[in-house]
């Protein structure tokens, strides 16, 4: 199993304080990485680096806003000078904002592309820039949606995003391949965090989520977290451009025959 151990190297983690990215960067501690986190709010940074400390890891932090892209490339230069190069890079950090098509204004789309585009494209830049220029080897882990294949209505700016992500990560696999980085993506299915509480706590959505998916379930930040270690650890070091969908089935069934 050691080929699923991450000893020695060190995560970076977009979004890592809570829910997916916390759900994340606890799974990939527990198999032995160090870790960066950057969010906005210091608090929760606060409260996620005390917990994470008790897996035995390094754990930094950087209260940081994702939709500053133009400044992105500082923060990366900033991370990897603190401690000595990151080795795994995880694109969590995401937005939206939803509403008809019709009703949504320029900075609606601008802000859900720049935060969830823009920015994963410019951190993946200034990582494998460093990688490359150290002659090192990288895992990229991004994280698209269920509508980089399928989508829910009112939702356009993400679900143009999210496809863009999917395509986003094929590119970069095949750009960097000769320089060792490989560059993946999970898609999350329904997924149970805070953020989310709203829906799983609706009867008729949670009902309608259970059954769609044919595990009958929500999915919860470790289940992604699971996936994430493999993807970041060399057991994976011949799979890259790949979309790794954790969402219980759902994408493989029109549903059950009755509802």
């Amino acid at each position: 199993m050691n080929k699923f151990r991450l000893d020695n190297k060190i995560a970076l983690v977009t979004g890592g304080s809570k829910g997916i990215g916390f759900g994340i960067a606890t799974a990939l501690a527990e198999a032995g990485a160090d870790l960066v986190l950057v969010a906005r709010d210091k608090k929760t940074l606060d409260e996620a680096r005390e917990m994470l400390s008790a897996t035995g890891r390094r754990v930094w932090i950087h209260s940081f806003d994702m939709s500053g892209s133009e400044k992105i490339s500082d923060l990366f230069a900033e991370i990897a000078n603190d401690t000595g190069g990151v080795d795994i890079l995880v694109n969590n950090a995401g937005g939206t904002r939803r509403g008809p098509a019709e009703t949504l204004t320029a900075e609606d789309w601008q802000f859900v592309i720049n935060l969830n585009m823009t920015a994963t494209f410019t951190l993946c830049q200034a990582f494998a820039r460093e990688r490359i220029k150290n002659g090192k080897s990288g895992k990229i882990i991004n994280i698209a949606s269920l509508m980089s294949e399928t989508v829910r209505e009112d939702n356009a700016p993400y679900a143009a995003s999210k496809g863009g992500i999917r395509q986003l990560t094929k590119a970069l696999a095949v750009d960097w391949a000769k320089h060792a980085i490989n560059v993946n993506a999970i898609g999350p299915g329904f997924i149970q965090t805070d953020l989310t509480k709203p829906l799983w706590k609706d009867d008729s959505f949670n009902k309608w989520v259970t059954w769609k998916t044919p595990w009958a379930r929500w999915g919860k930040p470790e289940d992604l977290g699971n996936a994430a270690v493999y993807l970041a650890a060399p057991a994976s070091d011949f799979v890259t451009g790949h979309i790794l969908y954790v969402d219980g089935g759902l994408l493989s069934t029109f549903g059950p025959s009755s509802w």
